[in-house]
C-alpha cells in the first residue's frame, strides 16, 4: 500500500503544467483541466495540441475575445512588431484573468476590445480626446535635468575661458567690481564662505551682466506661453524624447538612465556608450550619453569631460529623426553648460539656433535676451525683450529684464512700471533680489517712499538681511551694525597708523590732485544725483591698481603691513574727492564681508555729511569714521570747497582666514 501511496504523490507532482513557447514567443502553461498532461500515458502525445490551443485562446482573449481574429489574420500582422509593442505595455495577468482590462484601454471607451488591439498594433490612431486627457495628467518630465551650478565666470572680449564648479550648488557667483550692486549684472545671492572650481577662479568684469548666471533660467518651465494661455505655472505635457524606433529599445535606454539617476555615472556612461555603438543613429541614446558625461564631469571636476559632453549634446541634436522635444532639451542643456564654462558667445549661438527652430517659444527668447546681456550687448537684449512683450505683454520675466535695462540706461521713471509689474507677476525667474533692489532704488530717486515697501518685500523673500542692509553677496552670521568703533573692529593698529600719518597721506593726495594727468577718475557707478566726485584707486580686489603707488609711495608703504586692508578682495583703497554741490543717492555696497574706513584729509567746516541708516555724521580731519557700507548710506557735499578723504576697506573682523582666502573678489 505504501508504494501505491507514493505513486499517487508522484503522479500529483507530475501534474504541474509545463511551460511551452508558442510562435509569438509567449510562454503558456498546459492546464490539467484542458486535458493536456493529466491524461496518463497519452499525455506526451496529446499535450502539444492541447497546449497550442490554450495558448492561442489566451492570445485571442487578450486581443479582445474572438473578434480579434480579423485583426491578427486578415490584416496580416507583423508578429515581431506585435511582440516589440507588447513589451511597452506591462500587462498585469491577474487583471487579465479577472477581466479587469480597463487599465489597458487604448481608445478611451472604458474596456479592452478589438479597437484597443488595433491601436496597440498601430492599425488605428489613438483618439485625440484621450491624448489630450493623458497630456494633462502627465506632469513629470522624462528627462529631469540636473540643477545647473549657479556660477558664471568672466569671459574676456573675443575669448572663451573655462569656469568653476562650487563645492555646493548654493554658493554665490562671482560678483562684479564696484562699490554698489547698482552696476548692471549684480544678481541676488546669498553665499557660503567658500568657492571651488573645476580648475580655477576668475573675477567678473565690472558693469557687465556676466555675474547674472542667466537669472536662474532653470527655475522657469520649458515654455512660456502668451498671456491668453496657461503659462509656466500650468502642468506641462511630457516631452516626447523617443522616436518611433527608440520606443522599441526603451527598456534598454531606461536601464542606462536608471544608472545615471542613481548616481552610478561611470556605469551610466559605459551603458550609454554601448547603446550608441549599437544604435549610432539614435538621438535619445546619444543624449543620454551626454547627460551621463555631464554628470561625470561634475563628479570628476573635469572641464575636459564637460567639453566632451558638449560635443555629444551637439551630435545628439543633429542626428536625423530627433524629436523636436529632444532637440530643444539637448540644445538648452548645451547652452547652460557653455555659460557655466564662460563660453558666452558659444551659448549665444546655441540659443539663437534654438529660437530659429522654435520661434514661438517665449522662454527661449527670454533666455536669448539674457545671453545678450551676459556679453554686454544690452541693445540686442532690449530688442529681444521688446519682441517678447509685443507677443506676450504680461510676460513677467521679460518685464523685469526690460525694466532692468531701462534703468541701466538711466531711464529711471520708465523702468519703474516694468520692474514693478514683473515682480508682481510672480513669474518664475522674477523673484530675484537684484530686481527688488533696482525697483526700490528707482523709486527712491523719484522721491517715492514706496521704495521701502519693496525693500521690505525683498527682505521677507530672503534677498536682503534687512530693509536697511541690502547687500547681495553675503556671508551669513556676521555681526551687522551700521556704525563701528575702532575697538569693535579689532584693527586698532591700522587705525592708529592712519590717524598718526594723516598729514603725510593728505600731502601725497594733494600732490596727485595738482597734477593734470587725470589720475582722479570720475565715479562711474551712476550713484550721483548731481555734482563731481573723483577717485584715485591704489588697491582693488586685493591687488595693487596698476602703477598708482608710484605716485603716493609713502601712503602705500604705510599700508603694506596690513593684509586686512591690502588683501581685502572685496574692497578698495582709494582717495575720494568730492566737489561742492554734490549729492550721492542713497545706496548700499555689494557685500557684508567688509567694513569701510574714511580718514578725513581736507574737510570743510560745514556742509559735508554722511548718513548711514538713520544716523548722520560728519568727517573730521585726521580722524577715522568706520561704517558697514552694506547698510544704506547717503552723502551730501554742500560746502564751499572740495572734500578729500582716504577710503580703506577691510575684511569684516569675524571672517576666518580660510574665508578670506576663498571668497571671490568684488
Amino acid at each position: 500500500m505504501a508504494p501505491r501511496k507514493n505513486s499517487r504523490n508522484q503522479s500529483k507532482k507530475e501534474v504541474k503544467p509545463a511551460a511551452m513557447v508558442n510562435k509569438n514567443g509567449v510562454k503558456a502553461e498546459a492546464a490539467t483541466a484542458s486535458g493536456g498532461v493529466a491524461s496518463g500515458g497519452g499525455g506526451a502525445a496529446s499535450g502539444f495540441s492541447g497546449t497550442k490551443i490554450f495558448t492561442w485562446f489566451m492570445v485571442l482573449a487578450l486581443l479582445g475575445v474572438w473578434s480579434s481574429v480579423a485583426v491578427v489574420w486578415l490584416d496580416l500582422v507583423d508578429y515581431d512588431n506585435v511582440i516589440a509593442r507588447a513589451k511597452e505595455f506591462p500587462l498585469n495577468f491577474s487583471k487579465v484573468l479577472q477581466g479587469k482590462l480597463s487599465a489597458y484601454d487604448a481608445d478611451g471607451d472604458g474596456d479592452f476590445d478589438v479597437e484597443d488591439a488595433k491601436v496597440l498594433l498601430g492599425v488605428k490612431e489613438r483618439p485625440v480626446s484621450l491624448v489630450q486627457k493623458e497630456a494633462k495628467e502627465e506632469s513629470a518630465v522624462e528627462e529631469q535635468t540636473e540643477p545647473i551650478v549657479k556660477e558664471v565666470i568672466q569671459t574676456t572680449e573675443g575669448t572663451e575661458e573655462e569656469g568653476q564648479l562650487p563645492l555646493n550648488p548654493s554658493q554665490e557667483q562671482q560678483a562684479p567690481e564696484g562699490e554698489s550692486p547698482d552696476a548692471v549684472g549684480t544678481p541676488a545671492k546669498s553665499e557660503d564662505a567658500t568657492e571651488e572650481s573645476f580648475e580655477g577662479k576668475l573675477a567678473v568684469e565690472a558693469g557687465s551682466f556676466e555675474a547674472e548666471a542667466a537669472v536662474q533660467v532653470e527655475e522657469r518651465n520649458a515654455e512660456d506661453q502668451p498671456e491668453d494661455m496657461l503659462k509656466y505655472k500650468a502642468k506641462k505635457k511630457k516631452p516626447k524624447l523617443l522616436n518611433t524606433f527608440e520606443k522599441t529599445i526603451k527598456s534598454e535606454i531606461d536601464a542606462a538612465e536608471k544608472l545615471r539617476k542613481k548616481g552610478k555615472v561611470e556605469e551610466a556612461v559605459r551603458a550609454f556608450d554601448t547603446l550608441v555603438q549599437q544604435y549610432p543613429q539614435s538621438p535619445r541614446c546619444r543624449y543620454g550619453k551626454a547627460l551621463a558625461e555631464d554628470d561625470l564631469a561634475e563628479k570628476m571636476r573635469s572641464n575636459d569631460m564637460l567639453q566632451k559632453a558638449l560635443s555629444t549634446y551637439k551630435e545628439a541634436s543633429e542626428l536625423p529623426n530627433a524629436t523636436p522635444d529632444l532637440i530643444k532639451a539637448t540644445l538648452k542643456k548645451r547652452a547652460e553648460r557653455q555659460q557655466f564654462l564662460g563660453r558666452m558667445r558659444g551659448a549665444l549661438a546655441t540659443l539663437e539656433k534654438l529660437v530659429q527652430i522654435f520661434p514661438e517659444d517665449m522662454a527661449l527668447k527670454n533666455d536669448l535676451g539674457v545671453a545678450h546681456l551676459l556679453i554686454g550687448d544690452n541693445k540686442s537684449a532690449k530688442r529681444v525683450y521688446e519682441e517678447v512683450l509685443a507677443i506676450a505683454p504680461s510676460n513677467g520675466f521679460a518685464k523685469v529684464h526690460y525694466g532692468f535695462i531701462l534703468k541701466s540706461e538711466n531711464k529711471i521713471a520708465e523702468s519703474i512700471p516694468f520692474l514693478r509689474d514683473g515682480l508682481e507677476s510672480g513669474d518664475p525667474g522674477t523673484d530675484d533680489g537684484r530686481f527688488y533692489f533696482h525697483l526700490g532704488d528707482a523709486l527712491q530717486r523719484m522721491g517715492d517712499d514706496s521704495a521701502y515697501k519693496w525693500y521690505e518685500r525683498g527682505h521677507q523673500r530672503g534677498h536682503f538681511a534687512s530693509v536697511w542692509q541690502r547687500s547681495l553677496y553675503n556671508v551669513d552670521g556676521l555681526k551687522a551694525q551700521p556704525w563701528w568703533t575702532p575697538k569693535d573692529t579689532g584693527y586698532m593698529d591700522l587705525i592708529k597708523t592712519l590717524e598718526r600719518n594723516w598729514r603725510t597721506i593728505r600731502d601725497e593726495a594733494l600732490s596727485v590732485m595738482d597734477q593734470t594727468t587725470g589720475l582722479f577718475v570720475p565715479e562711474e557707478e551712476n550713484l550721483r544725483e548731481k555734482g563731481e566726485w573723483g577717485q584715485f584707486t591704489l588697491w582693488q580686489q586685493g591687488k595693487k591698481a596698476g602703477e598708482s603707488c608710484h605716485s603716493v609711495p609713502k601712503t602705500c608703504g604705510l599700508l603694506e603691513r596690513y593684509p586686512e586692508a591690502t588683501g581685502c578682495k572685496r574692497g578698495q583703497i582709494k582717495f575720494s574727492v568730492m566737489q561742492p554741490g554734490t549729492h550721492v543717492w542713497p545706496h548700499t555696497g555689494p557685500t557684508n564681508c567688509r567694513l569701510r574706513m574714511h580718514l578725513g584729509l581736507v574737510i570743510p567746516k560745514t556742509g559735508c555729511k554722511i548718513r548711514c541708516t538713520n544716523d548722520t555724521r560728519a568727517w573730521e580731519e585726521g580722524k577715522v569714521l568706520i561704517f558697514d557700507d552694506s547698510f544704506e548710506h547717503e552723502v551730501w557735499q554742500d560746502a564751499n570747497s572740495y572734500r578729500l578723504i582716504f577710503i580703506v576697506d577691510v575684511w569684516h573682523p569675524e571672517l576666518t582666514q580660510y574665508q578670506r582666502q576663498t571668497l571671490s573678489p568684488i
